[in-house]
Order: C-alpha cells, then structure tokens, then sequence
C-alpha cells in the first residue's frame, strides 16, 4: 500500500483501475479535495488500455505502450493503491474485502472493474476457449500462440466467437500478426485458417449497413471463413462444434461475446441486471445505495441503457469525479445522460480503420492514423500526469 498517509474526514474506495477511475484519479490530482483520501484497489500496478488492444495483437504497439500506470497515477493524486481483489462488500459497517488485505473501510465507494467473460452455457468453453478479457490472462495465451506459430507449428486453426466490433477487430489483428509471423520466416501463411462465429446473421450488427459491408469484403478478402447465424455448441481440445453439426478444427478458440458482472456482486445487495451489471441512475448512484457507485463496463443506467463501450466509459470518468466530490461534501450531484451515438473507429488489422457513426461511414489510412493520435493522447494524459 503506497500513496498519502495524511489524516482524512472522508476516505473515497475506487475498486477497478478501469477508464472511469483513472479520470477520478486525473482530476482528484489536478484538484485536491480537503480532508478527502483516496484508495484504489486492483489487482495490477497496470492496468490496459482496451482501445489499443486490436493494435498490440498485430503488432503495432509494444505491450507497455497499451498500460496505465496506476501507481504514477496513484502518486499524482495523493491515493493509496492497494495491489489486490475485492472479493465482498459489507454494505451495513461500509467496508470491502479483499482476498489478501485486511476490510478497507469507505464513506463513498466507486466500482470500475469490467466485465467477466460468459459462456452462455456452451459446453467445455470455460475450459478451452480464451476470453478476451481479463486482457492479462488472454495476453498470456496469446504469448504462448505466438512462440507456438514461430516455433514451426503445421497447420493451425483459430476460431474467434463474436462477430461485433471486438470480434471483427481481434480476427484480424491476429491474422495480420501471425501471417506476418510466418512470411518473415519464409514460411506459407496460408498454413494458418481463421473463422469467425457468431449467432447473428451478420457482422458488426450494431452498426449501418455500409460498415457491415466493408468488413464482410474485408473479411472475405483476407480469407476468414464466415461462419454466421449459428451458436456455438460446445468447445472441446482441438476443435469447436456448432450447433448446426459442423465441426471446426481449433487449435485456439478465442471469446468476444458479451459478458456479465463479476460473480461476487450478487452477494452485496446491490440491484443488478439480467446480465449481472450494476443498475446505476444518472448520478452514477447505484439505485440501491446513494453510497455506492458504478461506472464504464459494469454499469447499467436504468433510464438510459447504452451499449457497452469504451467511450461510455471514458466520458463517464468526469462526471463520476465531480459527483464523488461533490457527495464527499455533501452537496447536490449532478446529472449524467450518454449520449445515443457515438463515432466508433473500427481497426482492420493492418493500419486502416474504418469510421462508424449512426449513418456516417468513413475508411482509410488516415483513420488509422487517427484513432492511433487519439489512443496515445489519452494514454499520455494518464502516464503523464503532471503534464497537463
């Protein structure tokens, strides 16, 4: 435990170094708040940036170039940062337990830890397939896919199970990387078979039809097989097994479908949704307990239900740091209403990305180039801290 030992008259509990409490933190260092603590709790010094995690896979980005420094940050702001999980709240003394830390007591708690990989019941996935998230634990496997393909594997196939954007966006990362992998060892890339999976009929489906069809031809293009509107029926070693009867050879059988809250949440009493995320109102309140908050992945507003997404996340952060403020002081809160669209820059694997927004469609290089600007700028703004 590191950080400010400086007598306080209201200690704030951030659990989750997601993209909403490093604003908390942001802010808080920027602007002290007298007789307030801070103390973050997760379960990494480091924690990753998810927008640039497409762009680490293929290779654009060392892994270092992707991570937060929580404890710099946590320095800034004058907050102890406890390496460890929360496991339980206990709402009626307002503490949260830890798995190896003594109960750390609260006035206002704040919860940012993600989401936890969901199987849907589809047999043999949880131990065989790779969720995506937590990305320390995926990035383990992929290391290990890696020294494999290098290492003169035959031939490999790689299934990844949804077909939204972090679906699409993984598929292609990977194959960028590891044909490339192959071709600079004067090896035949097309060793390597890769499929996509998803129970819809088609992919992106969140998005317009002039983005779906670009990555179709992208897809197509770059040789994935389409293997859409039919689920997945159980994942086994070397292979993954339709619902319609097809096998899939697999050597790695990657997850991208949506995920729910963290198992130990159901056990704190604090409303939850169909999927195990947090219901939350406009303050960033839970609905349960004017004490508790909640944002980015976790979250669920009730009035306003969003789908999940890394620029919810982002721009709840201020909002979450003013209304902790201003509770801490006992004052009124203030509101906070997502907006309904929001412009997504959708990566192909090499550098090019595609534009979406609402009807809006945009591609190229330059989008790229783009979306990397604004990756590394918020990147900045957080291991730099005392930059501005």
């Amino acid at each position: 435990m590191t950080g400010s030992t400086k007598a306080t008259d209201k200690q704030i509990v951030l659990i989750g170094g997601g993209h909403s409490q490093v604003a908390v933190l942001k802010r808080f260092g920027q602007r002290p708040e007298p007789g307030v603590g801070l103390t973050l709790i997760s379960r990494d010094r480091y924690t990753p940036y998810s927008g640039m995690l497409p762009g680490y896979i293929a290779g654009h980005y060392s892994y270092s170039d992707v991570h937060i420094d929580l404890q710099r940050l946590a320095d800034f702001a004058g907050a102890h940062l406890v390496i460890d999980e929360a496991v339980a709240l206990d709402r009626a003394s307002r503490q949260v337990l830890c798995r190896e830390h003594p109960p750390l007591p609260y006035d206002l708690l704040s919860i940012n830890i993600g989401s936890t990989p969901q199987f849907g019941g589809v047999a043999g996935a949880s131990e065989h397939a790779v969720p995506v998230k937590p990305i320390h634990g995926f990035n383990t496997r992929w290391q290990a896919l890696l020294e494999r393909i290098r290492a003169g594997a035959g031939e490999s196939g790689i299934v990844v199970v949804g077909a939204g954007a972090g679906g699409v966006e993984m598929v292609l990362a990977m194959q960028y990387r590891l044909r490339r992998e192959l071709s600079a060892q004067g090896r035949d890339p097309d060793r390597l078979r890769f499929h996509l999976v998803d129970r819809g009929t088609d992919v992106l489906a969140s998005h317009n039809a002039r983005v779906r069809r670009t990555f179709r031809e992208v897809l197509h293009a770059r040789g994935v097989q389409l293997h859409l509107g039919v689920a997945a029926a159980a994942v086994e070693p070397g292979r993954l097994l339709l619902a319609d009867g097809r096998e899939l050879p697999a050597d790695d059988v990657v997850w991208v479908t949506r995920a729910g809250g963290a198992a130990w949440l159901a056990q704190t009493g604090l409303a939850l949704d169909e999927q195990g995320f947090i219901q939350i109102s406009e303050t960033l309140q839970t609905v349960t307990d004017p004490a508790v908050f909640a944002a980015g992945d976790i979250a669920t507003m009730v009035d306003h239900p969003r789908e999940k997404a890394g620029v919810i996340a982002v721009r709840q952060g201020s909002p979450l740091a003013r209304n902790l403020r201003l509770a801490a002081r006992g004052e009124t809160l203030t509101r906070f209403v997502p907006q309904r669209r929001w412009l997504a820059l959708i990566s192909t694997g090499d550098r090019y990305a595609v534009a979406s927004r609402g009807w809006f469609s945009a591609r190229g290089g330059w989008i790229w180039r783009w979306k990397d600007s604004i990756d590394r700028r918020f990147m900045r703004a957080f291991n730099e801290p005392d930059q501005g």
